[in-house]
């Protein structure tokens, strides 16, 4: 899932190893840790393991919780390490990403490719041997999409990378339900169509906070290519389709109430958000007057809020 957090450092400034080549043993562990990008997966992790509580309708196996959050931490940061290794030319040119650990020197490309590839084999097999075979499938597969269909294919050709690059994000929440069922639901498929329309009206705000960082390595994210009205038309789009699509889980009677409560109170405010976006955007507002990231910020607590009340939800029916 392509969940970020914006750094402001200038494009090409990167802190260097010390003279010598030294590389502290701390900050070479710091490093390799970065490499997985844990800020990122705190989010794919808030989406699994609420799954998992839906899926019991009730606490979970607590091993398996943890079985599941370790396998899904481990998938998700050998995705993400080799993500790094491919893009290191672009993410030395970018503001946001020179600061990354390839970039700075402290891990070579060699080590980042080796250790992503060992997180994948161990994650694959963890999963397998503690979770199921079905959960080990669909997170190879999570990390596979990722890798090779959005870094290598789609993210430097089409501005439609991040709709369907997505798709890898969205996998976390099938993962935890399989972890629990050794099966699929049309519970699970619903809430991989929230993520999977929640990831571009996401994304798309931070895009056009950066977009020149994406322009200087031609990267053609939507808001490079398109004007801020066109790109806040289609995070208006996909924030309505979100929301109506979040809210099929009640009549189709895997939630309550408080879901429910949760899901309209929350999506409310995201559209608010998102056609007042639209708004500034119509009326030609542009730099930080234009408040994208006001959206941006709201779409992680929304997420957060929403699937936390997938959690709870089974406790209140």
């Amino acid at each position: 899932m392509c969940v970020t957090a914006v750094e402001s450092r200038p494009a090409g400034v990167a802190l260097t190893p010390s003279p010598g080549g030294h590389r502290p043993f701390g900050a070479r562990v710091k490093a390799f840790v970065a490499l997985t990008k844990p800020r990122i997966i705190e989010l794919l992790l808030i989406t699994t393991v609420p799954v998992m509580f839906l899926a019991a309708q009730g606490v979970p196996d607590l091993w398996l919780v943890l079985t599941t959050t370790i396998g899904g931490y481990l998938s998700a940061g050998g995705a993400n390490a080799l993500n790094m290794y491919i893009d290191r030319d672009i993410d030395a040119l970018m503001d946001r990403t020179s600061q990354r650990p390839l970039v700075t020197g402290m891990v070579t490309p060699r080590e980042c490719l080796a250790f992503g590839i060992a997180l994948a084999v161990i994650s694959t097999a963890w999963f397998g041997l503690l979770v199921n075979w079905l959960s080990a499938a669909l997170s190879l597969g999570a990390l596979l999409f990722y890798v090779v269909v959005y870094t290598m294919l789609l993210k430097r050709r089409t501005s439609q990378n991040i709709v369907w690059g997505g798709i890898a994000g969205c996998m976390p929440v099938l993962i935890g339900w399989s972890a629990v069922t050794n099966s699929m639901s049309w519970a699970a498929v619903i809430l991989f169509a929230v993520i999977f329309f929640w990831t571009p009206p996401h994304y798309w705000p931070l895009s056009m906070k950066v977009k020149d960082d994406y322009a200087r390595v031609g990267v053609p994210m939507l808001p490079v290519i398109a004007s801020n009205r066109v790109v806040a038309r289609q995070i208006v789009v996909y924030s309505w389709v979100m929301v109506a699509v979040s809210l099929l889980l009640t009549p189709l009677g895997y939630t309550g109430w408080f879901y429910t409560a949760v899901a309209l109170l929350t999506g409310g405010f995201w559209l608010w958000e998102a056609h007042g976006l639209l708004n500034r955007a119509k009326a030609g507002v542009t730099g930080g007057k234009l408040k994208e990231m006001r959206l941006f910020h709201w779409s992680i607590t929304y997420v957060s809020l929403l699937f936390v009340a997938v959690a709870v939800d089974p406790f209140l029916r």
